[in-house]
């Protein structure tokens, strides 16, 4: 019996590093588009002032642009272990203990993104919206919530488009660090991911 619960554990712990390299990979391909896009953003933005026709959307646009930057990069830097970490303690810690740190910064990290998606729930509330049946006025009426009213200044946008990061962000970093948990833990081998060049957080500096 207990066999069995191991071996069931070991599925799950192996599905969920499955799905959080299927998002790295998504995360991957997200990070190179609008890399690309925030490139053309700018030189947009140059050439246009330049000839004296600013375009002021494209102002909104980079920084939006790169908000998403951000976040997304956040959540693969958690995947791939480049976060920022004090390492005064550990460094000084035998192995068992370095791998407890380890398994109990994971864990911290998890409960934070759990604790987001949590509050993006509270604040977006989507069953209150789908409740008055999408209508963003009468939501607000009787919410006070004015989120799915307002716009953005000047690419005139739904402002909970934009802010649709924060809870993939939530989402994302949530499976990323149980995913690592599941690795401190020694209930899956610990992966590489070759796609990306960045190996370790020395090579960042």
């Amino acid at each position: 019996m207990q066999e069995n619960a191991l071996k069931g554990s070991g599925g799950l712990s192996r599905r969920v590093l499955d799905a959080s390299d299927l998002v790295l990979r998504c995360e991957r391909h997200l990070l190179s588009s609008l890399m690309g896009l925030l490139i053309v953003l700018v030189l947009l933005n140059v050439v246009t002032r330049y000839g004296g026709f600013p375009l002021y959307w494209v102002d909104e646009a980079s920084v939006y642009c790169v908000v998403w930057l951000t976040f997304i990069g956040a959540s693969a830097m958690t995947r791939l272990r480049l976060d920022f970490a004090v390492t005064l303690l550990t460094d000084k810690l035998g192995t068992r203990a370095v791998r407890v740190a380890k398994a109990s910064a994971s864990g911290g990290v998890l409960l934070l993104g759990l604790a987001l998606l949590a509050m993006c729930w509270l604040w977006m509330d989507p069953a209150g919206i789908v409740r008055h049946g999408f209508d963003a006025k009468e939501f607000a009426a009787e919410s006070f919530n004015f989120l799915y009213t307002e716009r953005t200044q000047t690419l005139d946008w739904p402002t909970w488009v934009v802010q649709l990061i924060l809870p993939i962000f939530a989402l994302t970093l949530s499976v990323h660090a149980l995913a690592n948990l599941f690795e401190d833990l020694g209930l899956q081998p610990k992966r590489t991911h070759d796609e990306f060049h960045v190996a370790n957080a020395d090579a960042v500096n």
